[in-house]
């Protein structure tokens, strides 16, 4: 009878490396999904805070300066908190689109040249729509007024 004896050579410690090398990238690639799993509870707890959401009154405003053959063109976003004070504000927005239409045409382009001018211009728009929203009480969510575009031509 032949007795045999096994002993390691270095291909099975190779072996050995390879298997936890394996095991580890494994579990690296499945650290992310694991990451991204629990990061649905906390979404979920975020979304019971107040909803801020942007309304972009469209379409733009094109209006006539007070200069003949110049216009004015602006793209209008309100800053609103909360989810039924956005559909308050979304129902307002014709009355909201008039008023600001009525401001804004007939200005002189000379009056909007500066920074300091359009954030005039835009602290007085915001004015505005917090007194138009307040006598119509649906002020409660509307927070801010951003002008995402802005031409003169």
């Amino acid at each position: 009878m032949v007795k045999m004896e096994y002993t390691f050579g270095p291909t099975d410690a190779l072996y050995e490396e390879t298997v936890r090398t394996f095991i580890l990238l494994i579990s690296l690639m499945l650290l992310p999904t694991m990451t991204w799993a629990n990061s649905g509870e906390e979404k979920a707890d975020e979304s019971a805070g107040p909803v801020i959401e942007y309304v972009e009154m469209k379409p733009k405003f094109t209006v006539n300066l007070a200069e003949p053959k110049k216009y004015l063109m602006l793209n209008v976003q309100l800053l609103v908190e909360g989810a039924e004070h956005v559909e308050k504000v979304k129902k307002s927005t014709p009355v909201l689109r008039h008023e600001m239409i009525m401001m804004l045409s007939g200005m002189q382009s000379a009056d909007l040249q500066t920074m300091e001018q359009r954030e005039a211009l835009r602290m007085k728009t915001k004015q505005l729509i917090t007194d138009l929203l307040t006598k119509m009480k649906n002020s409660d969510g509307f927070r801010d007024v951003f002008f995402s575009e802005f031409l003169i031509n």
